[in-house]
């Protein structure tokens, strides 16, 4: 199987990314609850502006973030793994399972509930994670699982950006979304006319961000709609698509993640916070993501399979996307995103994260024993 400069980059930063993700809300958490912990979290939440550092962090930086994943999204489309139709069935099969049922599974304990507004968090897959675990088993891993699981991952992130689009805005503003999307059908005539200069796009994408931010929709979904009218061209190393995703992969893994963590992490653990994790909302994050996440990938994958509209690819076995469902269990960053959009009373959230954190644990060591198991036999 034939893999890009641009994947094999990917793949890698991505794998270096979910260390360091480890690392540092490790960190995070251990000083949210030291004698700093008060100053720690404080600075979080300084006012700067109109916002908090917080709020600057996850709808400013985090929208670049969703650049670089419209960026890969709009490649996959064009000329990688989801540009024929039957390669790309399997991962979205999966992909569709794995929205589906973790989020059937928080509704069945938390629908008519103050809490029902979390079933989008156990939908989510971190793609750092995830490809994280996926590394640490080396070169027993086939090429046609990580691109998979790659695959997967990005098809996930498309269906939790739907996902905030449509069930997570609040008092929508009509004139800043109209205007927010002239600036779009603007930068679509540039790309139309061929204008190969990034520096409007990006302009643009900011005047864009700034009237997003003000309409009701949430301001990352900036990022994904700017990304389809940067001219992708032929998606050589020379088109602009290319350069700025190239670009943008370090910044991302390295910087914009890593600072999202530290913000979103700073939990004080209090006595009794083991009884938080017995809630509703709780039960249904953490079954959805440990129980919910790999059944619905498997199941969805093997009905599209045995309806004969994807295959599996030479090499994989069932055994193997069960394992890489497992994995798709590590919600992290994009589940904790959907649980600040979701949530507005502190103590749930701070339930809400832990059962992530935790019910991420559990998943990502069971996917990783899972798979050295199964390819070991395989190889």
């Amino acid at each position: 199987m034939k893999i890009t400069k641009l994947f094999t980059a990917f793949f890698e930063s991505e794998k270096s990314s979910g260390i360091l993700l480890v690392i540092v809300t490790i960190v995070s958490m251990i000083l949210a609850n030291t004698s700093v912990g008060p100053e720690y979290t404080g600075f979080w939440h300084q006012p700067m502006g109109s916002h908090t550092l917080t709020e600057w962090i996850n709808d400013g930086l985090m929208a670049i973030f969703f650049l670089l994943i419209g960026l890969e999204l709009e490649r996959e489309i064009y000329i990688g793994e989801l540009s024929d139709l039957r390669s790309a069935s399997l991962p979205i099969f999966g992909a569709i399972g794995g929205m589906i049922v973790p989020a059937a599974i928080y509704l069945s304990l938390n629908m008519g509930t103050n809490t029902q507004d979390g079933a989008g968090i156990p939908m989510a897959t971190d793609i750092a994670f995830a490809v994280g675990i996926l590394s640490l088993l080396g070169s027993r891993v086939p090429v046609a699982l990580k691109v998979f699981l790659t695959a997967l991952a990005v098809i996930d992130d498309l269906g939790a950006i739907i996902v905030i689009a449509i069930f997570y805005t609040k008092d929508l503003a009509i004139g800043y979304l109209f205007a927010a999307l002239g600036v779009w059908a603007f930068l679509f005539v540039l790309n139309r006319l061929k204008v190969y200069s990034l520096i409007p796009y990006l302009l643009g994408g900011v005047v864009m961000w700034y009237f997003m931010l003000h309409s009701g929709e949430h301001a990352t979904i900036t990022g994904v709609i700017l990304a389809f009218v940067i001219p992708f061209g032929d998606g050589s190393e020379t088109s602009i698509s290319y350069k700025l995703q190239e670009f943008l992969h370090h910044p991302v893994a390295f910087f914009i993640l890593p600072v999202f963590a530290l913000a979103n992490t700073c939990i004080p653990i209090e006595d009794g916070w083991q009884s938080g994790l017995l809630a509703t909302a709780s039960l249904g994050i953490i079954l959805g993501l440990v129980v919910g996440k790999p059944l619905g990938i498997w199941a969805f994958a093997m009905l599209g399979c045995k309806a004969k509209l994807c295959g599996l690819p030479q090499g994989i076995r069932w055994k193997d996307i069960m394992g890489v469902g497992f994995l798709g269990g590590i919600g992290f960053t994009m589940s904790i995103f959907i649980t600040l959009l979701a949530f507005d009373d502190d103590l749930i959230i701070n339930e809400a994260k832990m059962s992530i954190l935790i019910a991420s644990v559990i998943a990502g060591t069971i996917g990783f024993f899972w798979l050295r198991s199964t390819l070991r036999r395989a190889t």
